[in-house]
Formats: structure tokens, C-alpha cells, sequence
């Protein structure tokens, strides 16, 4: 298996700059996840790491090896789409085995890595099987023991399980990674689904409009998202904003919003004019003695939990609490935010402002 660094690297289609400048490594081992919304670049990524596109410039290194104007054939890699890209006119066995008879091994040989990669994936008794009559889980395993049949030094996939059901969908990410675990292997997985990435990567790099917007383990995206976009794109409900014109200097401890004093993390950055009061829902809290007011305008239950949906001066947000809370639509209550908890942004810029993040673990509701 293999660290992959990309440098620098920018895509160009013409006029159109798909993916801009992207820095960052993916250590040897990892699970690592391209997250974004469709059209922000992340497969543009995925297929130049694999040698599928040729970078516009940068670099990418594969095992300390610069590979960016090599074909896929040369870098040692193997690709997972997300339609399973089967052989119809073979069986479970021969799409297994095509790479190794492709490179000349030995029939004995061949033979004992495909029951070795069957067992592994548990498709054993399917190995004499026409993949076209497979269910979805089957063929994409099927995929899965082609690409991994020859031990390549990394594996790249592209939304792998966007085909599958919601159900199964969720059983196969669990199967994907514990085969990673087992396999020790470096792995680079695109998805547009935000839990899917928080659940299976080591690491994440968010990415919109080309550009990476942050690049960190989950928890530190969760907890501190570097921009507005990362905020509203990782969690369910997004994080919340409330909207306010104001100065916060380096050091401030606390912003005014609707003339109530709110405590903030220390800020080492500071800015002057719009500015987002971002918090999660998890994080907001109903205390009557609180100064802060907001009025209930909607509940949603989920079970365990409800989300409540307020309306403030500086505007609407949602609130995760237990189901047991008696809410009424229509009630005023007051609000109240742990700063460990806050993360301020400039408006304009959508960057939030540094702060002394909590050195402990926030807890996700």
C-alpha cells in the first residue's frame, strides 16, 4: 500500500477550472473520503489520482513516486465505479480472476487467489454464476474482489454504493470497511453523502466548486468547520446561523446579538461588518431564564429526539432535543449556547474566525 500526495493540482476542461489548486496527503492505511455536492470536482480528483485524467498542473505522488502524466496502467491502482463495470459474458469467477489471467499468472495460482478474495468477500457459493442475474450487493462484491485480486498498491472508488438501497447501502458501507481494516489498505472513496463519509473515513476533504474547503479527521470537521459551506453541508439538520452586523477584535470573548451579550471561544482572527452566530442544533438549548428569546414555530418529531424550529431577531434556526420535552408552536423561550460550542464566520468571506477550539470532546446529541 502507498501514501498519495496531491500538489497543486488544477484541471482545466477548456475554459472551465474544475478543480483548483488542491494540496493535500493521504497517509499509507487510511480510508480516505472526497466529500462534496455533485459538480465540485471530487471525481475530476478521484480519476486523476488514478491516471483516468491528466492534471492541467500539479503534482501527484503514488509510494514517493511523481505520477501525474502517467496513464492508469502504470501507477498500480485499481478503480471501483459506481455501476460495477462487469463482464456479462463471464461468471463470478472469471470477472474475479481477469486482471491475473491479463498479466499471464499461472492457472494453479489464479485459482487460489480467486478462493481466497471469494472467501474474504463471502460469495463463495456464487463463483460459477452468470453476474447477470446477481443482486446489486452481490455484483458490487464482485467488483470489489476484481479490484482487490491482485493487491494494488491503492484503491479508488467512485460513489460505490450509489446504485444500492438506502438498507443495504448501509450494511455494505459497514462491509467496506472491515475489509479495509483487514486489508490494511490505502483507500480513496468519493461520495456526495455527508453521513457516509463521517461514518467509514479516517480523514475527509471537503470540496465545493473545485475547491477544497477543509481537509481534517470527522470530528474536527464536525466540531470546526473551517467555512459557511462545510457548516451547512456536514450535519443533519446543517448547522444553525443567526445573521448580525458587529466588529469582533482578536481576543473578544463575546459578540451582542440583539443587544444580548453572547459568549464566544476566544477569537484570534477578528472582522468588522456581516457576520454569522453559527451553533449546531444539538447545541442549542431551551432555558426560559435566558435572555435571548426566540418563538416556536414548528416541531418535528424523530423518535428519540424532536427538532424545534424557531424564529429570532436574526433569523430562523432548529434546536435537537429530547422527545420528551413538552414544546407548544407558538411559545416564546429563551435560548442559550455553550461558547465551547460556537464557531463565528465572516459573512462575506464564509470563512469562520479562529478560535480557541475546546480541547475536549463535544458531544453530538
Amino acid at each position: 500500500m502507498a501514501q498519495i500526495r496531491i500538489e497543486n493540482v488544477r484541471k482545466d476542461f477548456g475554459s472551465f477550472n474544475a478543480v483548483k489548486s488542491s494540496t493535500f496527503t493521504i497517509e499509507d492505511g487510511e480510508f480516505f473520503m472526497l466529500l462534496g455536492p455533485s459538480g465540485c470536482g471530487k471525481t475530476t480528483t478521484l480519476r486523476m489520482m488514478a491516471g483516468l485524467e491528466l492534471p492541467t498542473s500539479g503534482e501527484i505522488y503514488i509510494d514517493g513516486e511523481e505520477v501525474g502524466q502517467k496513464p492508469a496502467s502504470q501507477r498500480d491502482i485499481a478503480f471501483v465505479f459506481q455501476m460495477f463495470a462487469l463482464y456479462p459474458h463471464m461468471n463470478v469467477g472469471k470477472n474475479i480472476s481477469y486482471p491475473l489471467v491479463s498479466q499471464g499468472m499461472p492457472k494453479a495460482q489464479v485459482k487460489k487467489k480467486v478462493d481466497e478474495i471469494a472467501e474474504i468477500l463471502g460469495i463463495t457459493d456464487i463463483l460459477k454464476k452468470p453476474v447477470g442475474g446477481l443482486s446489486g450487493g452481490d455484483r458490487q462484491r464482485v467488483a470489489l474482489g476484481r479490484a482487490i485480486v491482485r493487491n494494488p498498491k491503492a484503491f479508488f472508488m467512485d460513489e460505490p454504493l450509489g446504485a444500492l438501497d438506502a438498507e443495504f447501502r448501509e450494511h455494505m458501507s459497514e462491509e467496506l470497511r472491515a475489509l479495509h481494516d483487514r486489508m490494511g489498505a490505502t483507500t480513496v472513496y468519493v461520495t456526495h453523502d455527508q453521513l457516509e463519509a463521517m461514518q467509514m473515513g479516517d480523514k475527509i476533504v471537503v470540496m465545493n466548486h473545485g475547491v477544497v474547503e477543509q481537509f481534517g479527521v470527522p470530528q474536527e470537521i464536525y466540531d470546526w468547520p473551517a467555512t459557511k459551506f462545510v457548516a451547512q453541508f456536514i450535519g443533519s439538520p446543517p448547522m444553525n446561523f443567526l445573521d448580525f452586523n458587529g466588529m469582533v477584535g482578536n481576543g473578544s470573548t463575546e459578540v451582542r446579538l440583539n443587544d444580548i451579550a453572547m459568549a464566544i471561544p476566544q477569537c484570534l482572527d477578528g472582522a468588522n461588518g456581516a457576520l454569522s452566530f453559527g451553533v449546531r442544533p444539538e447545541h442549542v438549548q431551551l432555558d426560559d431564564a435566558a435572555g435571548y428569546r426566540g418563538v416556536v414555530k414548528a416541531t418535528e418529531y424523530l423518535g428519540t429526539t424532536q427538532i424545534i424550529t424557531l424564529e429570532t431577531p436574526n433569523g430562523v434556526i432548529k434546536a435537537r432535543a429530547p422527545s420528551s420535552d413538552a414544546v407548544r408552536v407558538g411559545a416564546t423561550t429563551g435560548l442559550r449556547f455553550d461558547p465551547r460550542t460556537v464557531t463565528l464566520f465572516d459573512a462575506k468571506s464564509g470563512k469562520a474566525l479562529r478560535s480557541q477550539a475546546n480541547q475536549g470532546v463535544l458531544a453530538h446529541g
